[in-house]
């Protein structure tokens, strides 16, 4: 009986710190939300999966494609099996990993006007802008895009 009683303390220990552990934020949890581009035409909804962060795009103010009157797809990616891939919910930014120094690293940004995937890091200029700059090899080779935090979920559209 003592055993199982052993058993049973260990047990719930070891859950209880388990949880403890899971519900602490990390530094980098920061970018978790619902962001809006520096053009106003979609929202990014950033995300936590494992150890690294993934943005989707949850609005777009023109969601329908003018010439179908369909929802906007990812015609221009060049892989020709993701072409009919609704662009509302397509996860747009990948595999970011929180560094010491205060940026996110290692991902990938996909920008669906010309069907292209970039390096990307993402550095919080304060707790409701980002600095989102995607290049090609080195950093000084890209182009920076600022982008503004939602205080609310954006309606749907």
């Amino acid at each position: 009986m003592l055993r199982k009683l052993s058993l049973w303390a260990a047990s719930a220990l070891i859950a209880f710190t388990s949880l403890h552990f899971e519900l602490q934020e990390s530094p980098g949890d920061q970018l978790i939300g619902v962001w809006e581009p520096s053009n106003g035409r979609s929202r990014i909804k950033i995300d936590k999966i494992g150890a690294k962060y993934y943005g989707r795009v949850v609005w777009l103010i023109e969601p329908n494609d003018p010439e179908t009157n369909l929802p906007k797809t990812d015609k221009n990616n060049p892989n020709a099996a993701l072409k009919n891939v609704p662009l509302k919910g397509y996860r747009m930014l990948k595999d970011f990993v929180y560094q010491t120094d205060g940026t996110w690293s290692e991902g990938t940004i996909y920008d669906p006007l010309n069907g292209s995937t970039y390096n990307c890091i993402i550095k919080m200029k304060d707790k409701n802008t980002l600095d989102i700059r995607g290049y090609i090899g080195v950093q000084a080779l890209g182009r920076t895009d600022v982008w503004k935090r939602l205080a609310t979920a954006p309606a749907k559209k």
